[in-house]
């Protein structure tokens, strides 16, 4: 979830809407408080929830067309329709965030992924891509903030008992991203501005926390204790954007 002031963008929702509502307690927040749900594809960990809170709740739901296209029909009236490239914002003046959708390659129908502003500070959002781009650097650098995937390590999943097919399409060019990946990308654009960088999509079975951090740390130079890990059960708490 990005917020700003009382604009709260909820990204994906792979869980129920049950369990949703839980983990919104936690923050002290109920569900008509989100201002949208914003969809990056139609996988099922990403939309499994996307109906029943969107609808019970009515809240707008921002998608592509082809992400759009895989939703449930009684939700279409909430959807708003977003285009690559084509910024838009949400939330009242004061605690405007504007949203940059960007194109990245994955197994779906129309991906996308976000670059969230408010005129002072930049939060870049990349996970479920199987490869770099250069529409993805040119996105991702100079941000403030950054949720990075680093989905595998490549060896763990080369030697991991996953089928030969499931194998090449978690590995492949359309499936997600490795540690040496998220590294390289760090290494190529602009991380002079980050203070917070977040790994997201850590598999449970081809890779660890430990490997995760230490490529993203020998890419960047920092401590350890600056990454921070997204896990599945406990998610993670705010982090805060200041100018010192």
């Amino acid at each position: 979830m990005v917020a700003k002031g009382d604009t709260y963008l909820l990204i994906d929702c792979g869980f129920s809407a049950r369990e949703i509502e839980k983990r919104l307690q936690k923050f002290d927040l109920i569900p008509s408080q989100l201002t949208a749900i914003l969809v990056t594809h139609e996988h099922g960990d990403h939309i499994n929830g996307v109906r029943v809170l969107a609808k019970k709740h009515q809240l707008p739901i921002w998608a592509t067309a082809g992400t759009a296209g895989s939703l449930a029909e009684d939700v279409q009236d909430l959807v708003q329709t977003v285009q690559y490239h084509m910024p838009f914002t949400l939330g009242e003046q004061a605690d405007e965030i504007t949203v940059y959708p960007f194109p990245v390659p994955h197994d779906a129908r129309e991906p996308s992924q976000f670059v969230f502003e408010d005129g002072e500070y930049r939060l870049g959002l990349l996970t479920d891509t199987g490869m770099i781009t250069p529409v993805i650097e040119q996105a991702l650098t100079a941000c403030d903030a950054l949720l990075l995937e680093a989905n595998h390590d490549a060896d763990m999943l080369a030697q991991s008992v996953y089928p030969d097919f499931l194998k090449q399409r978690v590995g492949g060019q359309y499936g997600h991203l490795n540690n040496k990946q998220a590294a390289n990308l760090l290494e190529k654009i602009d991380t002079s501005q980050l203070q917070h960088l977040v790994i997201m999509h850590v598999s449970e079975k081809n890779n660890t926390a430990s490997l995760a951090i230490d490529s993203c740390v020998e890419a960047i130079g920092c401590d350890q204790h600056f990454i921070s890990i997204a896990a599945q059960n406990e998610g993670f708490d705010w982090r805060y954007l200041i100018r010192e």
